[in-house]
Parts: C-alpha cells; structure tokens; sequence
C-alpha cells in the first residue's frame, strides 16, 4: 500500500494569503510612515503664514509730523496717546528732513501740516479707528486710494495749500496705507482733502511693489526644490560634486530670476545686476545648507528646507507687511533671515540708491558661509561613516574566513575499498551540501541585493 500522500493545497492557499497580508502590512505602515512629512508641512505653513499674515497690526510704526512749533508737537503728541503704541510718532523740522527719513526708511509717513494753521487735536480721536481699517484695507485699496487723494489734492491746491502725506511705497504699500488712513481724518478737520506724495515711487509694472517678493519665491523654490535632486538623487555621488552641482545649479535658478524681474515681467527697470548677485548669493545659500543636511536628514530633509526656507522665510521677508506690522517673533527674524536680506537689499537698491545695502548684503553672505560650512561637516560624517563601514566589512570578512576554516575537515587516509566507498558517498553528501550551501548564497545575494534597490529608492524617492 502506497505511503505517499496526497498534496495539501489548502495549506499552501493558507500560507499565501498569510504571504499576503503580511506584505499588505508592510507596505500600509510604509506609506503611513511617509504620510507624516505632508502633514508635518500641512501643521508647519498653517502656523507660519496664519501667525504672521491672519492679523497684521502696527506695532510702533514710526511716522511723522512735519513743524517745529507747538501746533505740531501737540499733533503729534495727541496722535500717539490715541493710537496706544500702534505709532509712534516724531516731529521733523521741515519737508526736506521727512524726505529723507523716508528715503532711509526711518519713517513710513509724514504729515505736512497745513501751512494757515493746524487742524484740531480733537480730530485725533479716530487715530485708533483709522489704524485698523487702513490694515485692513491695505492689501486691495492702497494704491488705488493713493491716486484719488492727490487727484483731489491737486484739485484743492488752486483754491488754498492742502495738507500734505508723505510716502514711500517703494518700501512698504501696505505700510504706506495704513498711513494714509490714519492721517485722512486729521486733514479732514482742516477742510481740504489729503494731498499724498509719493517720494519712492515703484515700479510701472509693479505698482504694489510686492513683485520683489513673489520673485523671491520662484528663487526659493527653484533652489529647494533643487535639493531633494541633488541629495537623493546624487548620494551615490561624493561631497565635492555634489557641493559643484549646487552652485551651478544656483547660478542657473538666479538668471531665471533676473529674466523674471527684468524682460519678462519689468518688476525693476534698473538694477538688473546687483540684483542678479543677490538672487545668486540666496539661492546658493539655499542650496548648500539643503545638500548639508540631506546627509544627516535624508528623507526628512524636504521637510527640513521647507521649514527654514519657506515657512519662516517667507513670513519674515517683508515682501507683504514690514515687520512694524507682525508679531513679535517674525519681526525679529526679519533682521537676519536671508529672505529678508534679499528683499530689503533688493529695494535698497532699487528703490533708495543703495542706502543700507552693505547690510543685506552681508546678511546673505553669512547664510552662504553657513551653507560652506554645513558641506563641510557632511563631508567629515560620509568620510567617517566610510571608514567604520569598512571597518565592520573588514571584521565580517576575517570572522567568516575564521569560520570556514574550522569546519574544513581534515584529509584521511584510504583504508581498501570500504574506505574509498565511504569517501566516495562522503564526496556526494559534501557536493549537495556544496550545492545548497550556493544555492543559499545565491538567495542570501539576492536579499543582499533587494535591500540595496530598496534603500535606493528611499533615498531617490526625498
């Protein structure tokens, strides 16, 4: 009677749906495990673009009245005890020094009161009023609002002197609004509607003025972006190359960006060359920090970049609302972010004939500096991280050669010809141990391999 049985297919069905699930398992918690970067960058912008553009408010906003007698110190004073500390307010001998202190950007407004006497102090008490609805109001109304009153003020200026607001929207369009709002109640009480100067004005095609900072986030994104290429992409590639790729790559996101600013959109009609050395020196700073981190971040390092380059970037740059007009926090960023750097240094040339553009040039700098050393400290970790690599190999390899042989027996004598049968069925035995010793080998290689296509794609996949 025969023993043999019959094949059990329903234990094999068994084992392959168990094959199954446990592969569905892996993959599920593998594309969970990347969900958290998205919704990491989700948390991340809504804090950072909420907290900084949801409720924007004066903070100490300096503005000034021009005179030096006591009509216009009272002005003043009055206007800052009504708008509790969302001004603050100064008086400035003549039309000249206002001039100035707007071209320098030490104020943001100047009121040039009328000259056959001054309006009530009494107007003032609808400063605080004024101030929000000029925020609120700034983004869409500004200019538009800006050219009616000096229409109007021209138009009054033939029957008597009109009281008159300096500006410079160059620096600040939504700041120059706010402004306006505040003093539009004060020349009110004078009869005769605001006339309002614009002593740095923006470019033709740029009337808001915020053109400089959606240029700084195509740079910006052309160069993160660039270093998920470079770093995952690049792994296989040495510090060195990687280091050469960024800066080339960064010399090409900035002429992008100069042909943006200059013959595709004419955000600036002069300047095209300091502008170019400020988009290079931001975006290579950019892109050096990113392939830095990427060999301590890897898979994070999206993340990472969005974090330092966009979210607390962007909010900061002073491309929407001046620092005089957020929190605290975004305020102090402003002074030494490089986005910052690159919009500020960008007016500052542009706009008002270089004054302060050493600074912001040297803000993107030391964030270039930054980039420099943060490459040479990925450098230092691969060059270690090679040598133990190689260590660990080099100990594997002697501990396995140890291994193999203490199990090669030692050779025996032929003792007739049981002896030379039994070696004979020895010889067998050790060729199909042979046989699945590099049968196992082989599947071993493959594992060996598959690890490697996997950690590949990891890596390409940031």
């Amino acid at each position: 009677m025969s023993t043999v049985r019959p094949p059990d297919h329903r234990s094999e069905q068994h084992g392959s749906h168990r094959s199954a699930r446990s592969s569905h398992s892996a993959g599920l918690r593998h594309v969970l495990t990347h969900l958290i970067t998205p919704l990491l960058m989700c948390v991340g912008m809504g804090l950072a673009y909420l907290g900084a553009f949801a409720n924007p408010a004066p903070h100490h906003l300096p503005v000034a009245v021009v005179g030096s007698g006591r009509s216009a110190q009272l002005l003043a004073q009055s206007i800052n005890d009504k708008a509790d500390g969302d001004l603050e307010v100064r008086t400035v001998a003549d039309r000249a020094a206002a001039v100035d202190g707007l071209k320098h950007q030490e104020i943001f407004g100047a009121y040039v009161i009328h000259a056959k006497g001054a309006p009530k102090t009494s107007s003032t008490a609808a400063t605080k009023s004024s101030v929000k609805s000029g925020v609120e109001k700034a983004s869409s109304e500004g200019a538009k609002e800006r050219a009616g009153a000096g229409a109007g003020g021209t138009a009054a200026a033939s029957a008597k002197a009109a009281p008159e607001l300096l500006v410079a929207t160059a620096g600040s369009d939504t700041s120059a609004s706010v402004v306006q709002k505040v003093f539009t109640p004060v020349a009110a009480q004078q009869g005769a509607p605001l006339k309002v100067t614009d002593v740095a004005p923006t470019a033709e095609d740029d009337p808001t003025g915020q053109g400089i900072f959606f240029l700084l986030v195509a740079i910006s994104i052309g160069s993160y972006a660039s270093v998920a290429v470079i770093g995952g992409a690049g792994a296989v590639l040495p510090v060195r190359l990687r280091t050469a790729l960024a800066i080339g790559t960064s010399f090409v996101v900035s002429l992008i960006g100069t042909a943006f600013a200059g013959p595709v959109f004419h955000l600036v009609d002069h300047g095209l060359r300091g502008l170019w050395g400020m988009a290079w020196l931001y975006s290579a700073g950019i892109l050096l920090i990113g392939t830095g981190l990427h060999t301590f971040l890897k898979r994070w390092t999206t993340l990472g970049v969005m974090a330092l380059f966009v979210m607390l970037n962007f909010t900061s740059s002073g491309g929407i609302f001046r620092p005089e007009m957020q929190n605290g926090f975004f305020a102090a960023l402003h002074s030494f972010w490089n986005g910052a750097g690159f919009v500020e240094g960008t007016r500052s040339h542009v706009y008002f004939n270089d004054y302060g553009l050493s600074g912001h040039v040297w803000t993107l700098g030391w964030w270039l500096v930054a980039g420099l050393l943060m490459v040479g400290v990925a450098a230092l970790a691969e060059k270690r991280r090679r040598t133990a690599e190689a260590e660990v190999a080099a100990n594997a390899a002697a501990v396995a050669a140890a291994a193999v042989a203490a199990t090669v027996p030692e050779p025996t004598r032929k003792r007739g010809s049981r002896t030379a049968r039994s070696g004979e069925g020895a010889g067998a035995g050790e060729a199909g141990a042979g046989g699945a010793g590099a049968d196992s080998a082989g599947a071993g290689t493959g594992e060996a391999n598959v690890d490697v296509e996997m950690e590949m794609e990891e890596a390409v996949g940031v």
